[in-house]
């Protein structure tokens, strides 16, 4: 029964990442539509990612209060609802709300699904998360796509229709699984005090600081990738846009394989190794200029910085403790993804200001390398907090 539960998560969590990921490629489509320039349909894309941001820490103090699939299924409500509402919009400002909501969905799904993934399989939690991973991951790989395929059968409305009635599907089918409850982790109504996994800020912190300046970077990195290929390496349009999809389509096996890695490594050298391959791998690519080695570069870039995510949360959902797992969780992603959302900014603000993009981003891959020296010097000092995997045995 375990896996039914888990089997539905990675199929909900395919079109979570599909809602927030399938704007860009309607960013055009909906200029049309709504006769606006792409300033507006910009703000739109913004919103969907800003609402993943916002809910998470207050999700965190949510599932000191409710189980944690019971708030899976919440999302999976919300999701359908507001890809309805999104499908149905006629104005600039109903586009928007939709937009936020969508977000929303996603943002609160991550924080409540992640610890409860972990929790399925306790002795493999790497592999659980990177499957779980995979299956988002997908999503952003076909986006574009899918995108395209329902706009030459029809109109941009097509997909957020379909998206709804697909999550509609899915939440129907965890509503069903849950309802036996030995699917669902003992541990999973154990999250009851909020103030006490604020006590484990050492755990957050650590992890806060060996994603947030990697993924402040990936951020400016990946929005700006297509001008900054074309700007500074005189790639065509055609050559950035599949540069682009070639580093998306790398964290495929990217989550995948890092899982797996993840339940066999020791936890904090794996992590703090993929964050000196992502710097290293950040300055290479303003070193290459022709096509191949920037398609080397990339493509390696891909598959870095995606295993991360999945190391990290093995890391963090081993080191905290099942009373304040999901909460403490919470906090962590959300801290993190405030942090990160920042790239984009900083990235276009440098630029706008006539620094070069690849001063930029070498001014990126020292600050990394300035954070593993100090993080490196705390792990040999013995002052990072250990994973002490206490996750709880769910029999299947």
């Amino acid at each position: 029964m375990t896996r039914r539960l888990f089997g539905t998560l990675c199929g909900l969590v395919f079109f979570v990442n599909l809602g927030r990921t399938a704007f860009a490629p309607l960013v055009e489509p909906l200029q049309a539509a709504f006769g606006v320039g792409p300033a507006a349909i910009g703000l739109v894309t913004s919103l969907v990612w800003f609402g993943t941001a916002v809910p998470r820490i207050p999700v965190g103090y949510l599932l000191t209060r409710v189980p944690r699939h019971r708030v899976v299924l919440g999302t999976g409500a919300l999701l359908t609802t507001a890809a309805a509402f999104t499908a149905t919009a006629t104005t600039l400002l109903a586009l928007q709300v939709g937009a936020f909501a969508i977000g929303i969905a996603s943002g609160a799904y991550f924080v409540a699904a992640v610890p409860l993934v972990g929790e399925l399989y306790p002795d493999a939690v790497g592999q659980a998360v990177g499957i779980h991973g995979t299956a988002s991951q997908v999503a952003a790989v076909v986006a574009a796509p899918v995108v395209v395929t329902l706009l030459a059968a029809g109109e941009w409305r097509h997909v957020f229709w379909l998206l709804a009635a697909c999550t509609a599907m899915l939440t129907a089918v965890l509503v069903v699984v849950v309802r036996t409850r030995e699917t669902v982790p003992s541990s999973a109504g154990d999250d009851r005090n909020f103030r006490e996994a604020l006590s484990h800020w050492h755990v957050i912190l650590t992890g806060v600081a060996m994603v947030a300046v990697v993924g402040f970077a990936w951020q400016g990195l990946f929005n700006f990738y297509v001008p900054y290929l074309t700007a500074t390496k005189e790639f065509t349009p055609t050559q950035a846009n599949t540069m682009l999809t070639v580093v998306f389509a790398a964290g495929v096996p990217a989550f995948w394989f890092s899982g797996r890695l993840a339940d066999r490594l020791p936890h904090l050298p794996y992590v703090l190794g993929i964050v000196a391959a992502f710097g290293a791998c950040l300055g290479a690519l303003t070193l290459v200029s022709d096509f191949v080695p920037v398609l080397v570069v990339t493509a390696t870039l891909g598959y870095v910085v995606h295993s991360l995510f999945p190391a990290l949360d093995t890391y963090m959902l081993g080191a905290l403790p099942a009373e304040n797992r999901g909460s403490a969780y919470a906090v962590f992603s959300g801290v993190a993804l405030l942090i990160e959302s920042g790239g984009s900014g900083a990235v276009g603000f440098l630029t706008g200001a006539d620094v070069p993009f690849d001063s930029v981003f070498r001014l990126f891959a020292l600050a990394l390398g300035v954070e593993l020296a100090a993080l490196l010097a705390l792990y040999a000092a013995g002052r990072l907090p250990s994973d002490t995997r206490r996750l709880d045995v769910v029999t299947d």
